[in-house]
């Protein structure tokens, strides 16, 4: 979760800086070599089952169209607000996994999921422009729930994958995959991805940010080979307490009453979903 949280924190703010792209592309590069070395050292390389071979590439672009919107939401709106809004990866895991799969949610779970539902809207709304007499939906908020999107149909192809071959190999796979596949993106749409003239600091943070990540995400993937995707993703998604609260101190991040309230239910949301 703290990962995560810093991990998003520093998307935000470098891709306003850099650019989404650059910002995903090195990050995730960082966090592959990283996860390779841990493999390497570790030595559980091993042959991949034929149902993990077909799932690795289709969980890999989920997982890179997932952050490059994600990432594209933090380049237009608030860190704070499309934090609260991405919340909404968790519910649409839970469905998946739910109509899909056959996991089931209790009482409780189910109003937890209509409590992060209501947050993200109250959250993504610009409720100035009501009083305006018009309804505008915050920048960046649309890139981010097809973000989440992604994200929901990810972590549940991940959990097949985890179950399968081990949390170590499916992070190793799986993120090796993201990097070539950004890698050959940016070839097709012709981006440029090199940060020669980007600041030393840049240069520093964003591998050091794709190594938090890359722990995130192995300890998610742990999680999935003991526990269902439908109870481990709403624990998981708490990452948004630490975006925020790092938007609101240190970039300043001004919310409304109302989006405070919602980005309060999201949260507590999260947490109801737990029991």
């Amino acid at each position: 979760m703290f990962g995560w949280g810093i991990y998003d924190f520093l998307g935000g703010v470098f891709s306003k800086q850099i650019g989404s792209f650059k910002s995903l592309f090195w990050s995730q590069a960082a966090g592959s070599v990283s996860i390779l070395l841990l493999a390497l050292f570790l030595r559980t390389i091993a042959n991949i089952p034929a149902l993990s071979l077909v799932l690795i590439p289709i969980a890999s672009i989920l997982y890179a169209l997932g952050y490059l919107f994600f990432f594209k939401g933090f380049e237009k709106g608030h860190v704070s607000i499309i934090a609260a809004t991405m919340n909404l990866w968790a519910v649409f895991t839970m469905v998946i996994a739910f109509v899909f799969f056959g996991q089931r949610l209790t009482i409780t779970q189910s109003i937890g999921v209509i409590m992060i539902i209501s947050g993200a809207t109250l959250a993504s709304i610009d409720w100035g422009d009501i009083k305006n007499q018009t309804l505008r939906i915050s920048s960046g908020v649309k890139e981010t729930v097809i973000g989440a999107f992604f994200f929901g149909i990810f972590w549940n192809v991940s959990e097949t994958i985890s179950e399968e071959i081990g949390w170590l190999l499916t992070t190793l796979y799986v993120k090796t995959g993201i990097t070539l596949f950004l890698l050959f993106f940016s070839l097709a749409i012709n981006q440029a991805v090199g940060l020669k003239n980007s600041p030393i600091r840049i240069k520093a943070i964003v591998p050091l940010m794709g190594i938090i990540e890359v722990i995130a995400v192995a300890l998610v993937n742990y999680g999935l080979t003991i526990g269902d995707a439908i109870l481990i993703t709403p624990i998981a998604s708490a990452l948004s307490i630490v975006t925020i609260t790092l938007a609101v101190i240190f970039l300043k991040d001004k919310v409304s009453r109302v989006q405070g309230l919602g980005i309060i239910s999201a949260v507590i949301g999260i947490i109801v979903t737990t029991f």
